[in-house]
């Protein structure tokens, strides 16, 4: 499974990922975690906000900041 954490480097962006790692690890599964900070790579997805979880090029969510309990379903889909 991959992983994009799209944002600048801002701190919502972070701890997005600090929750999405959280979510791999309370699910126990393989994930490579990329963070994605080139606003040109981030406008493919179009993305109107940040940060936004991609998941195997699908974007999951966009403009904030679940839990890991929240990302985890996410990651089962």
């Amino acid at each position: 499974m991959k992983l994009q954490i799209l944002g600048t480097g801002c701190a919502n962006c972070k701890r997005l990922t600090e929750n999405t790692k959280a979510a791999v690890e309370l699910l126990g599964v393989d994930a490579e975690i990329e963070k994605v900070e080139d606003i040109r790579e981030i406008v493919k997805f179009r993305v109107l906000s940040t940060p936004a979880l991609v998941v195997d090029g699908k974007v999951v969510l966009a403009g904030r900041i679940p839990s890991a309990q929240e990302i985890a379903p996410l990651l089962k889909a």
